[in-house]
């Protein structure tokens, strides 16, 4: 039976799965990924001999041989999905690392972690069979994925899909992580909840709890939070006609104190010419989906070469 790793490599976690091409999952792992600490008196970042032990645990966990290989990261990969070829401030050591050459590996294919989550709803999760998926995930920041006529859409310098770069407000001079100003990712995401509450709320989390205890000032917030996701995705609704929304990360497990707003305010602004409403759904998947979707690529990138 074919089978293949998959792990998601973050900044607090590194996780592993092994599964089979139906998606089942054999064995996971977990450890924290201690990015300041090293071994070989610090030659070595920590979290390169996690990785590489991992991989030593899971295929012991396999009957067969595992087939394929792949890693999810924050930052872009480079052009083959060798390496991470841009991750500034976070991972010393991680970017340019061919992990196919460290790991002492056939073949090792990289992507970006939100891309991943992606794919691991789309191969094995609510999108399957689903051709044109948009993904949002939505924690701490807001990243994404395209997928296009059933295949991950990258773009040039493998830069496509972070969604929350959009601009939402033109007059809004606070610049994003790309140096965008007025971004759906300062709109909506986690690290921005305390400057658009003034300081009074500190996280999402806490933010949707006031709000269901009926906060005038948490509803205020809260519900233009919402309005803004919704703009955000109607807009990629015309830009690409999906078929399929898919909302990932922590604070999209919010129940209905998302959906059902969000719900209203897609009634407002969504494109209606065509009769057509595009669906929104809640991933499946949670906290090991970029370890998921990246044996899901893997298994997909051994299939074109092979």
């Amino acid at each position: 039976m074919t089978t293949a790793i998959g792990i998601d490599l973050g900044g607090t976690n590194i996780k592993g799965v092994l599964l089979n091409a139906k998606g089942d999952l054999i064995h996971q792992v977990a450890r924290a990924t201690e990015p300041g600490r090293t071994r070989n008196n610090g030659e070595e970042q920590y979290w390169k001999q996690t990785v590489s032990q991992m991989i030593l645990e899971l295929k012991s966990k396999s009957a067969n041989p595992v087939n394929a290989i792949g890693l999810a990261a924050p930052g872009l990969p480079n052009e083959n999905n060798s390496a991470i070829r841009v991750m500034p401030g976070r991972l010393d050591g991680l970017e340019n690392l061919i992990w196919t050459d460290y790991l002492d590996e056939k073949a090792v294919w990289v992507l970006n972690d939100a891309h991943a989550a992606l794919i691991a709803e789309a191969r094995f999760g609510i999108g399957q069979g689903i051709k044109n998926i948009v993904m949002l995930t939505w924690g701490t920041g807001v990243g994404g994925g395209v997928l296009i006529n059933g295949e991950l859409y990258q773009g040039n310098y493998q830069m496509a899909g972070h969604l929350g770069h959009m601009i939402l407000d033109v007059y809004n001079e606070d610049p994003g992580i790309v140096g965008m100003p007025g971004t759906l990712e300062n709109a909506i995401g986690d690290a921005t909840v305390s400057k658009r509450s003034f300081g009074r709320i500190q996280s999402t989390h806490e933010l949707v709890k006031a709000y269901r205890q009926g906060d005038s000032f948490a509803t205020y917030i809260w519900l233009n939070t919402v309005r803004q996701l919704a703009l955000g995705l109607c807009s990629l609704c015309n830009l690409l006609s999906p078929e399929l929304i898919i909302l990932g990360g922590g604070v999209t497990k919010a129940g209905d104190a998302l959906y059902k707003p969000l719900a209203d305010f897609i009634d407002v602004y969504e494109w209606k010419n065509t009769g057509k409403k595009t669906p929104i759904k809640q991933a499946g998947y949670g906290e090991m989906a970029g370890a998921v979707g990246a044996a899901g690529f893997a298994f997909d990138k051994v299939a074109l070469v092979s």
